[in-house]
C-alpha cells in the first residue's frame, strides 16, 4: 500500500509539472492552445513512462515507436514531455517557444525537433500520417526474412475533436480499419470543446459507432485525468491481434483553470492570474520553467532505461541479423539511407518508332523500377488501370499480404497522399502514388506537406490536359499545374517524351530532399529527335533549331514540345523561323547559373513565346507572350477539343507569328 500511494504521488507531482510548464510556456509566448496541452498531460505522460519504445540518444533509430501529435496546437504539451524525458530540448527551448530560428515551434516540425516524429498542425493530417507509418511497420516486417528482427513497433497518435471533423481523418480510419493496423493505437482526446465553442454546436456523432463501423477496436476512458486508467488501457490496446484501437478518453479542457471545460481555454494563454489559480489546483508550488529533480528521475528510470535497453538490444539482434542475412541486411541499410543509385533501372533505347502517352511510359518505367529497387511500396487512388501503376505479377499489400508492394488506396486521394508522407518519415521505402491531375486539388494539402516535411514523395499525376477529351471540363486540368508549381520545394516534371520521362524518374528516385510531380499525357507524344535523359534534367534545353536565322523562340512543356516542334517547321516554310525550348522542370531550370539560362533563354523577352495547354500563369516570368488556356475546356474528342480551343498545330502556328510581330 506504501508503494502505492508512493507511485501516485509521483504520478501526481509529474502530470502537475508538466501541466505548469506548458502553462508558462504559452504565457510566456502570449500565445498557444494550453487547453488540450492541460487535459492531455496524463494520457501523454502515461504514454511515455510506460509504454513508448524510443531512446532519446538515438532520436532517429529505426525501429523505435513512433508517435504523432495530430493535435498539433498542442506542442507546448509535446515539448515539455519531450523535455522531462531527456531529449534535447532545454529550459531554454522552451523560454523560446514559438519564437522565429527555435527549436520549438508553433506546431511541431519534423526534423527541426529530436522526438518530433512528423510535421503536424493541419488537422486530421497528424491520423492520416501515422496510417502511414503503421503501413510502412508492417510492410516492413513482412518483407524481410526473420523480419520481426529488424522491425516491430507501435505507431501511437494523439488527436482531438478537430482532427476527427477533418474529412481526411475519416479516409485515414477506414483504411486503417480495412488494412487491420493491429499496431497503430489512436487515442483520442474527447473535451467537448473546440475554437468556436463546444463540440456539440457542429458535432454530435456516435465516435465510438463511426470506429466500430470502421474495423476498430475502441476501449472507452471514462476518467481521462486517470494515469492508471489511460496506461491500463494502452495496454490493452498493444494486444491487439487484428484491428488497430482507438482510445476514446474523456477530459476536461483546460483542467484546473478558472474556465475549465470551456472552449475559451482552447487557444489563448491562460494569464499570470489564471496560470497561478490552475497550478494551486494541482497542489504544485514552485518557481515558473521548474521541473522537479525527482520527475527527471522517474523518467530516466522508466522512459529513458526502458528506450536504453531496447536499442542494445536491436544493435545486437541487428548484429546477428547481418551475419543470417548479408544481403538483406545491406538492402535494409540502403532502404532507410534512400541510396537507390545502385538500384535505378538500367535506361532504355527509344527508337523513333515509339510513340505512346507517357503515362504509359510512365507504367513501362514503375514495372521496371519495381522489379529492380526491391523496396518499392506505391499505388494509386483507383486509376490504377488509367494511371498504369499496376505491375504484373506484384502482390497487393492486404492484411493477408502485408508483403505486398502494389497499394490500392480506393477512393481516398487526400489519405493516399498523407499516408505516404507517413511511410516517408517512417523510412525503408521508395513510395510513390498516383491519380489524374484535376484530383490534385484533393490531395494538394498533402503535398504541401511533403514538402515542408522535406519528404522524397513520388506523385505521378496523369490526365494532363484538354486532350483527355471526352470526360469534359469536369476532368479536364486547367489551373492545377500552376498550383503544383506554387509549392516552394516542389519540383514538378511534364516530359515532352519517353527520354524525357525517363528523366523525370531518375531526378525523382535519386531526391532526398522533397517531393518531385510527374505531369503525364493520356494521348500519344512521338519520340523526338533532340531531346535527351541528362540535358532534361538543366529543367530546360533547345530541341529543335530552324535551318536560318531565328528570330524568337517557343518555350514549351508536355506534348506541346511536339507541338511547337511541328508549327516552327510550318513557319520554316513560311521564312519564320523560331527556335524550340523543351521545359520539363521549371524549378530546375531556375537552379541553374544565369550563364546557363541566358545561353537556353537568348533572346529578348518580347521574343519568347510559351506554349502549354493549361493555365498561363506562372508563364510571364520566362515569356513576354503566353499561349495557354485560361478557362474550362470542352467535351469531346480530345483533337477536336483541340482544335476548338485553338491547338491545332496551324492556329498554334499563327499565334506564334502573331506574337512575333508584337501582335
Amino acid at each position: 500500500m506504501e508503494r502505492v500511494t508512493e507511485i501516485k504521488a509521483r504520478e501526481k507531482l509529474a502530470v502537475a509539472a508538466i501541466r505548469s510548464m506548458v502553462i508558462d510556456v504559452t504565457n510566456n509566448a502570449n500565445s498557444g492552445h494550453p487547453g488540450m496541452a492541460l487535459d492531455a498531460t496524463p494520457a501523454l505522460y502515461a504514454l511515455y513512462r510506460d509504454h513508448l519504445v524510443a531512446d532519446p540518444e538515438h532520436p532517429y533509430w529505426i525501429n523505435r515507436d513512433r508517435f504523432v501529435l495530430s493535435a498539433g496546437h498542442c506542442s507546448a504539451l509535446l515539448y515539455s514531455m519531450l523535455h522531462v524525458a531527456g531529449y534535447k530540448i532545454s529550459i531554454e527551448d522552451l523560454h523560446s517557444f514559438r519564437q522565429v530560428g527555435s527549436k520549438t515551434p508553433g506546431h511541431p516540425e519534423f526534423g527541426m525537433t529530436e522526438g518530433v516524429d512528423a510535421t503536424s498542425g493541419p488537422l486530421g493530417q497528424g491520423i492520416a500520417q501515422a496510417v502511414g507509418m503503421a503501413i510502412a511497420e508492417k510492410n516492413i516486417s513482412a518483407t524481410y526474412p526473420d523480419g520481426a528482427k529488424v522491425m516491430n513497433h507501435y505507431t501511437y497518435c494523439l488527436c482531438g475533436d478537430g482532427c476527427l471533423q477533418e474529412g481526411v481523418s475519416q479516409e485515414a480510419i477506414s483504411l486503417a480499419g480495412h488494412l487491420r493496423l493491429n499496431k497503430l493505437i489512436l487515442i483520442y482526446d474527447e473535451n467537448g470543446a473546440t475554437l468556436d465553442g463546444p463540440t456539440s454546436d457542429s458535432f454530435t456523432e456516435n465516435v465510438k459507432l463511426r470506429f466500430m463501423a470502421s474495423e476498430w477496436n475502441v476501449i472507452e476512458v471514462k476518467d481521462g485525468d486517470s494515469v492508471d486508467a489511460v496506461s491500463k488501457a494502452i495496454e490493452k490496446a498493444k494486444k491487439s491481434i487484428c484491428f488497430p484501437t482507438l482510445i476514446l478518453m474523456h477530459t476536461t479542457i483546460g483542467i484546473g483553470s478558472k474556465h475549465a471545460g470551456d472552449h475559451v481555454t482552447h487557444g489563448a494563454p491562460l494569464g499570470k492570474e489564471d496560470g497561478e489559480f490552475a497550478k494551486k489546483s494541482y497542489g504544485y508550488d514552485y518557481p515558473e520553467f521548474t521541473i522537479p529533480a525527482e520527475v527527471y528521475e522517474e523518467m530516466r528510470n522508466t522512459f529513458a532505461a526502458r528506450g536504453k535497453k531496447a536499442y542494445a538490444a536491436y544493435e545486437d539482434a541487428l548484429s546477428e541479423y547481418e551475419s543470417f542475412h548479408p544481403d538483406e541486411f545491406k538492402r535494409l541499410v540502403d532502404a532507410f539511407d534512400r541510396n537507390v543509385e545502385k538500384y535505378l533501372p538500367e535506361r532504355v533505347e527509344y527508337s523513333k518508332d515509339y510513340k505512346k502517352a507517357t503515362r504509359i511510359t510512365s507504367g513501362e518505367y514503375i514495372t521496371r523500377m519495381v522489379n529492380s529497387i526491391p523496396f518499392t511500396l506505391g499505388g494509386s487512388a483507383d486509376v490504377a488501370g488509367s494511371t498504369k501503376t499496376s505491375v504484373k505479377g506484384v502482390a497487393m499489400f492486404s492484411a493477408e499480404h502485408p508483403e505486398g508492394r502494389d497499394m490500392h488506396y480506393g477512393i481516398r486521394e487526400f489519405e493516399m497522399a498523407s499516408a505516404m508522407n507517413g511511410e516517408l518519415l517512417h523510412g525503408g521505402l521508395v513510395s510513390y502514388a498516383a491519380a489524374f491531375l484535376i484530383f490534385s486539388d484533393y490531395l494538394k494539402p498533402a503535398i504541401r506537406m511533403s514538402a515542408l516535411e522535406h519528404l522524397p514523395a513520388i506523385y505521378i499525376f496523369t490526365h494532363d490536359t484538354i486532350a483527355l477529351g471526352e470526360d469534359g471540363p469536369t476532368h479536364q486540368p486547367i489551373e492545377q499545374l500552376a498550383m503544383l508549381r506554387s509549392i516552394p520545394g516542389n519540383v514538378v516534371w511534364r516530359p515532352a517524351d519517353p527520354k524525357e520521362v525517363e528523366a523525370a524518374y531518375e531526378f525523382a528516385l535519386m531526391r532526398k530532399d522533397g517531393p518531385t510531380c510527374l505531369v503525364l499525357t493520356r494521348q500519344s507524344v512521338p519520340t523526338l529527335d533532340n531531346t535527351d535523359v541528362d540535358k532534361a534534367k538543366f529543367g530546360a534545353y533547345k530541341v529543335f533549331t530552324p535551318n536560318g536565322p531565328a528570330i524568337g523562340q517557343v518555350i514549351a512543356t508536355g506534348s506541346e514540345v511536339s507541338l511547337a516542334i511541328d508549327s516552327a517547321r510550318i513557319l520554316e516554310s513560311r521564312g519564320i523561323f523560331v527556335e524550340v525550348v523543351s521545359m520539363p522542370s521549371m524549378e530546375l531550370f531556375r537552379k541553374q547559373d544565369k550563364e546557363y539560362r541566358n545561353s537556353i533563354l537568348h533572346f529578348p523577352y518580347s521574343k519568347r513565346i510559351s506554349l502549354e495547354m493549361l493555365s498561363t500563369f506562372g508563364w510571364g516570368e520566362f515569356a513576354g507572350h503566353c499561349i495557354g488556356i485560361d478557362r474550362f475546356g470542352e467535351s469531346g474528342k480530345g483533337n477536336e477539343v483541340m482544335e476548338q480551343l485553338g491547338f491545332s498545330v496551324d492556329d498554334v502556328a499563327l499565334k506564334i507569328a502573331g506574337a512575333l510581330k508584337g501582335e
